[in-house]
């Protein structure tokens, strides 16, 4: 879940047009971390992130030297 914007007044040039977000896993025991946003997800929208490899196959992200990026901002359930 979106937690927030993080906010890198430095980055490197590949990711210079990527939002920052704060994302934390649902459930016990999951850890803060910083994802690429290409889709514009909000503060507490749910995601799915792709970690890894995984991260840079998007047309958008690729050669973009992120480990956690975006790629669907989950609808609520009923």
């Amino acid at each position: 879940r979106v937690t927030g914007n993080a906010v890198a007044t430095v980055k490197a040039p590949a990711l210079r047009d990527f939002k920052l977000v704060r994302v934390t896993p649902e459930g016990k025991g999951g850890v803060e971390f910083v994802a690429v946003d290409p889709l514009g997800a909000g503060e507490g929208d749910l995601v799915l992130v792709a970690l890894g490899t995984a991260a840079r196959e998007l047309e958008a992200t690729s050669g973009a030297p992120t480990d956690a990026t975006v790629v669907a901002i989950l609808d609520p359930q009923k």
